[in-house]
């Protein structure tokens, strides 16, 4: 596998080789830090690496070869793409553009410490929620479980038209065909988009004190999503 020239063994600490669980079959996979994606020996499946810092995407002459995915600059060239398209199929609805940002505001500072591809944060945080009126006039409904029917259809149009490959336009509907439910599906980008949804519906939906501290604690899927609701919802409560 090639490896990046900016990367130094000589100066590595015992921390910078680390195990990941595969979160197809849940074997373990050894990365050493500069490798950003491995090929899972049980599944076949491909494990990226959580722990990659892709900043040096936007200037390495190497990224394209070393991550074989999109480079950083062009993620958020796309992501602006997909957002004016998101707002073109939610029209006026202001509120739900809203919504759609502060999820992908809060996605993007879970991903940032958690881990997980930022293409997949990123994309299925700004589609989410994209099939909701599809719902409302298909089944009389704004919410529930009708979102995860009608979302991943309009999501897969959206990102193949932006030539989004497969194997991510597949990912981002899986994560959009479970937002509410969370039945099939426990990725770190999943949990990057659950955390960051239950962050902008809570203040929405939820005023006790006490109710809130139970979701914070049963709920939530990450220790970032979890701290942030602390901090943002309860002024850090020194319990957590």
């Amino acid at each position: 596998m090639f490896r990046c020239p900016g990367q130094d063994q000589r100066y590595w600490k015992p921390e910078d080789i680390f195990e990941v669980q595969c979160s197809g079959c849940s074997r373990k996979i050894e990365f050493f830090k500069d490798e950003p994606k491995l090929k899972c020996r049980g599944c076949g499946r491909i494990v990226m690496n959580p722990k990659i810092d892709l900043g040096c995407t936007e200037w390495c002459q190497y990224a394209e070869q070393c991550l074989g995915i999109v480079a950083a600059k062009d993620v958020n060239s796309l992501c602006r793409r997909l957002i004016n398209r998101a707002k073109h199929v939610l029209g006026t609805d202001k509120k739900r553009i809203d919504h759609m940002l502060a999820v992908l505001h809060y996605a993007e500072q879970i991903q940032a410490e958690e881990g997980g591809e930022p293409l997949i944060v990123k994309a299925a945080a700004i589609l989410h929620d994209i099939g909701i009126h599809q719902a409302a006039q298909k089944y009389d409904s704004v919410a529930g479980k009708y979102q995860e029917i009608e979302g991943p259809p309009v999501a897969r149009e959206i990102l193949e038209e932006l030539g989004v490959d497969e194997a991510a336009v597949e990912h981002v509907c899986r994560i959009i065909a479970n937002h509410h439910s969370g039945k099939d599906i426990d990725t770190i980008e999943f949990r990057c988009v659950w955390d960051a949804d239950w962050l902008v519906n809570i203040p929405e939906e939820v005023a006790d004190a006490e109710k809130i501290r139970h979701i914070i604690d049963t709920v939530f899927k990450t220790d970032t999503g979890r701290k942030i609701a602390v901090e943002t919802l309860l002024g850090g409560d020194s319990r957590f």
